[in-house]
């Protein structure tokens, strides 16, 4: 039986975002062993998250062993109090919009004011714009999202978690640049508690 700390990194990761944009369906697609959707598992009537869903993700980054806690919100209003304080603690943050809904993209900001005002100054984010594959009912321009994600200096992927276009991609990246940045960071001992890396690799001031 595998050890339960035979791991070299655990992060914990959130998916935010409006209601709807598929935050949940991107999730349950990295969860799914086979890469792609089979077609009595993936539906487009995939039920609101109510509050958060947490889930555990191994990965293998440049021949480590990464776990990801992975926190999936939910982007109703009435709930933003509550998931506020998964904020907290975080390693990195993936803000979803819908490609076919401007409104989406444009609260976008409204969500990164959210991650400076909760999360720790050095957090990772990554923009996702995910439905890509509804190219016929697009609204948001690709160059747009790219150059707005440019100018505030975070990385930029379209997804698709029907068609499984860039969603392994989105994870891997996110994973890869908070290892990147933590293994840099200088050692600290262990502070413990939930959504920690391994002892020594991360700053207090980001897992306080």
């Amino acid at each position: 039986m595998a050890n339960a700390n035979d791991y070299d990194f655990l992060f914990k990761l959130l998916l935010i975002g409006d209601s709807g944009v598929g935050k949940s369906s991107l999730l349950l697609h990295l969860l799914i062993e086979d890469s792609r959707f089979a077609d009595n598992v993936y539906t487009d009537s995939y039920i609101s998250t109510i509050g958060v869903d947490f889930k555990i993700k191994t990965l293998t980054i440049d021949n480590k062993t990464v776990k990801l806690q992975i926190w999936d919100t939910a982007g109703q209003e009435r709930f933003r109090t509550i998931t506020s304080s998964y904020y907290r603690g975080a390693h990195g943050i993936i803000v979803v919009y819908d490609v076919t809904d401007k409104v989406s993209f444009t609260n976008v900001k409204q969500w990164l004011g959210e991650i400076d005002r909760y999360a720790c100054q050095s957090v990772n984010r990554l923009l996702v714009g995910n439905k890509a594959d509804l190219l016929e009912k697009k609204v948001v321009d690709t160059n747009e999202a790219k150059e707005y994600a440019q100018s505030i200096n975070i990385s930029f992927l379209e997804t698709s978690a029907k068609s499984s276009e860039n969603v392994e991609e989105a994870f891997n990246l996110m994973t890869k640049q908070i290892k990147e940045r933590v293994s840099k960071a200088p050692e600290v001992k262990p502070a413990g508690g939930g959504g920690l890396p391994k002892a020594g690799k991360e700053s207090k001031k980001c897992c306080a």
